[in-house]
């Protein structure tokens, strides 16, 4: 069953910062059936020559007057967490889907209201959780599921970062830094990927528990988090992130554990994975990457408002990144 009315997807996007100069918006203009119509940002310089290098001919600076052009039919919301709350409130009140940047919100709360606005008003809602699309992720999915691992463990992720210097001079123009715009620090930007590819992985947490400090007090937000977690499925998972590591103790590693062997991968590095079992020992695997990173995730939304195919990053699924990440920030050291 198509979300739409229409035989295509006509996006218009609010806030064209960074994230849609490669990694998003170029896409939209790829992926059959779908393109973009109008961007806005509110400085008029900026969305302007955003605009035009793109070849965007509509532009504003106004969010309800995107939502409103009669030319789109769905809402691309690329602002910070702060935003996100309103804007689909005022994209879904216009009857029109929402994709959204993550993290979905700053707090659970938040996403829940989202969730019930967009329903209410029978809109759909997607949660930019690229990574549940893209070849690596999947592949590893589908060993697991084939049983190559046998019966999972335990998964544990383990994130270490250096202090970027110039925050400590330059918070203010750091928003993921800033706990009002962002909900939290670092940890709510990057955890939240890790923690919805946990979701895609082995399904909903059902339980979470942690600590987290701001031990260098360069920035308002925490810059350490601690904790574990239990998965409705039975495995159960630890992480460890830290973004004031001196620069040789940098690390992206998560490890899943099961009854035959592990797989070990990078969140945030390229797309290769090494699988260790004990029949057939260390064998490693690459995927080349899309240039613009969110193209697959795209094309299951534009499939899914058009009833062609399902896009599995709603945002009752994203909510629960929130949730977990509420849980592992509530106890402050």
């Amino acid at each position: 069953m198509s979300k739409i009315q229409d035989n295509e997807v006509r996006w218009g996007i609010l806030g064209v910062g960074n994230v849609c100069e490669v990694k998003s918006a170029p896409a939209m203009n790829l992926v059959p059936n779908s393109k973009i119509v109008a961007v806005m940002r509110r400085s008029e310089e900026k969305v302007k020559d955003y605009a035009e290098r793109h070849s965007i001919s509509k532009w504003y600076t106004s969010a309800s007057d995107l939502i409103n052009d009669a030319e789109v039919n769905a809402i691309y919301i690329a602002t910070p967490p702060n935003a996100h709350l309103e804007l689909a409130k005022l994209a879904a009140a216009a009857g029109k889907p929402v994709y959204v940047e993550k993290p979905m919100a700053r707090t659970h709360a938040e996403c829940l209201e989202m969730i019930e606005v967009c329903e209410k008003a029978n809109v759909s809602l997607y949660v930019a959780y690229y990574r549940r699309e893209l070849p690596h992720f999947r592949k590893i999915k589908e060993l697991m599921d084939a049983g190559i691992l046998g019966e999972i463990r335990t998964v544990h992720i383990n994130l270490k970062q250096k202090l970027d210097a110039t925050l400590i001079t330059k918070v203010e123009t750091n928003w993921r830094v800033d706990p009002e715009l962002a909900g939290g620090g670092y940890f709510f930007d990057l955890a939240s990927h890790q923690l919805d590819l946990m979701d895609f992985f082995f399904g909903k947490i059902t339980h979470a528990n942690g600590f987290a400090s701001n031990q260098a007090k360069s920035y308002e937000a925490e810059d350490i988090v601690s904790g574990s977690f239990v998965f409705n499925s039975g495995v159960l998972g630890s992480g460890n992130w830290c973004f004031t590591t001196s620069a040789n103790a940098e690390v992206d590693e998560t490890i899943i554990y099961g009854s035959k062997g592990t797989i070990r991968f990078e969140t945030f590095g390229k797309g290769e994975f090494t699988l260790n079992t004990d029949e057939k020992g260390t064998q490693d695997f690459s995927f080349e990457l899309p240039k613009h990173i969110q193209q697959p995730l795209i094309k299951t939304i534009v499939g899914d408002l058009l009833g062609t195919e399902t896009c599995k990053s709603t945002g009752i699924s994203g909510a629960r990144a929130n949730w977990v990440m509420d849980q592992l920030v509530k106890e402050r050291v």
